[in-house]
């Protein structure tokens, strides 16, 4: 037979599993935006980067139609 302590006694286990289950994911979800933000600033650098270096060779092509 099943007493009301089985019952109580699996529910808290459930909580639990399910509270290490969010804390868990909570962090992946933090560390995963973490990496979009080092990403996207390290994109923004280097095309930074690459933009100082080649503004001063600006090339104008001009094609005569006739």
């Amino acid at each position: 037979m099943v007493e009301r302590s089985d019952i109580e006694a699996k529910a808290r286990e459930l909580q639990s599993a399910l509270q290490e289950t969010r804390e868990s994911a909570a962090n992946t979800a933090v560390m995963a935006g973490v990496a979009v933000v080092v990403v996207v600033a390290l994109a923004f650098v280097l095309g930074r980067r690459k933009g100082t270096r080649s503004a001063g060779k600006t090339v104008v092509e001009v094609y005569k139609v006739r």
